[in-house]
């Protein structure tokens, strides 16, 4: 028997129906806080294909599902759909990211959940919604980023529209279920009754847009593409070294200052077109020249000692390797050990929250299909009996 998961939410049971990232994403914050998650998958008889989200052996698959146990259901089976039901009866969430309308399909939508348990909290993912003129389109990450207004807002001005390098819709889109569960849940406390939580990848890539979609509701200004320089605080961009690129980034007149008086020009900041927000903003391009021309004749090393020091915001631009060997970023721990049975032990992604008094969990690798089947039944009051027919069936 696998050992029951501790932590903060160790008194939930998560049922998790979900695929590829977004669904994923929201249950592993309830996975790496301690909640006992049983994924659910179809028996590899029914369906035989790898799944969708890449090899299952591969680090993408073993990031996003540790810290949980796996078991195998045919819910296209009326017989699999009755196991499903009585593990409800003692859950406390359901996650799913199916197109809107299979839930209902498979006759496990909310209205029969809460019927079963008036206590179940379902979260469901889609790619627009689960209802309006766009609930049936097939949803994307990248779909997301160009409807949300992302793309038209990254990269160089003039280039064209640019994706951004990670699934920021999926990734954001899974956060915000999260977050909508644990205030179900909490509501639930007083309540005493769950409720449907939902969010899409274009409503969490719009929320995302931040100050961006502020700046048009507000005062209907149209962001253009900015590269990397900062839409508003100018300047804050990337910088030419004498061995590569720095990140400075400069907000208001004392850090100007600063700046100005770091890289040994304290003239600049008095010069009539740069001397405030709204002319350094006007004039980016000749400020960027500017500062350029000054911190070429340093290292970066040298520029982000000199900087921080300063005051002046000031960093590395890093590979992906350079990341998780900075002295900092081990320090916080963004490095999340797991042992397989067959890989042996590795890291995979970090938790970014930290709590006083408990740690993440942490140990447990993403479980073969169907590993936890039996001890996960048992669990819910299904007998040796009734186990060994389902499976002679092929229900599990």
């Amino acid at each position: 028997m696998s050992e029951r998961p501790v932590g903060p939410l160790s008194r939930f049971t998560v049922l998790d129906l979900t695929r590829v990232r977004s669904g994923p994403t929201a249950v592993r914050q309830f996975a790496d806080w301690g909640a006992n998650v049983i994924k659910i998958e179809a028996p590899e008889s029914i369906d035989p294909s790898k799944g969708m989200g890449g090899a299952r052996d591969g680090p993408d698959y073993q990031n996003i599902h540790r810290n949980k146990r796996g078991m195998t259901i045919n819910l296209k089976d009326p017989d699999g759909v009755a196991v499903f039901k009585r593990l409800v009866k003692a859950a406390d969430v359901v996650v799913e990211n199916f197109r809107p309308g299979v839930m209902d399909r498979l006759g496990i939508g909310y209205e029969t959940l809460k019927t079963i348990n008036p206590a179940i909290v379902l979260t469901s993912i889609s790619g627009f919604g689960q209802d309006g003129p766009y609930a049936k389109r097939p949803g994307f990450d990248q779909i997301a980023q160009g409807m949300g207004g992302l793309m038209s807002i990254t990269g160089l001005p003039g280039q064209g529209p640019v994706r951004v390098g990670i699934p920021i819709a999926d990734l954001s889109a899974g956060l915000y279920a999260a977050l909508g569960t644990m205030v179900a849940l909490l509501e639930r406390d007083s309540s005493g009754e769950g409720q449907w939580v939902q969010t899409s990848l274009l409503a969490a890539m719009i929320t995302m847009l931040d100050f961006q979609g502020a700046r048009w509701l507000m005062k209907e200004e149209v962001a253009p593409q900015a590269g990397n320089n900062h839409p508003t605080s100018i300047p804050t961009g990337v910088f030419k070294t004498s061995d590569g690129h720095i990140n400075i980034a400069t907000t208001g007149e004392a850090i100007w200052v600063r700046l100005c008086n770091v890289l040994d020009a304290p003239e600049m900041a008095d010069k009539p077109e740069f001397n405030t927000g709204p002319k350094r903003s006007e004039n980016r391009d000749a400020v960027n020249d500017e500062i350029n021309s000054l911190t070429k004749d340093k290292t970066s090393a040298e520029w982000i000692a000199l900087m921080n020091e300063a005051g002046v915001p000031c960093g590395p631009i890093y590979s992906i390797d350079q990341v998780f060997a900075d002295e900092q970023v081990k320090h916080i721990g963004m490095e999340h050990p797991v042992t397989h049975p067959e890989l042996g032990t590795f890291n995979v992604s970090g938790q970014a929250a930290r709590m006083s008094r408990y740690e993440p969990r942490t140990g447990v690798a993403t479980p073969k299909r169907g590993q936890h089947t039996d001890e996960i039944l048992d669990e819910f009051g299904f007998s040796a009996e009734e186990i060994a027919d389902l499976k002679k069936r092929e229900v599990l």
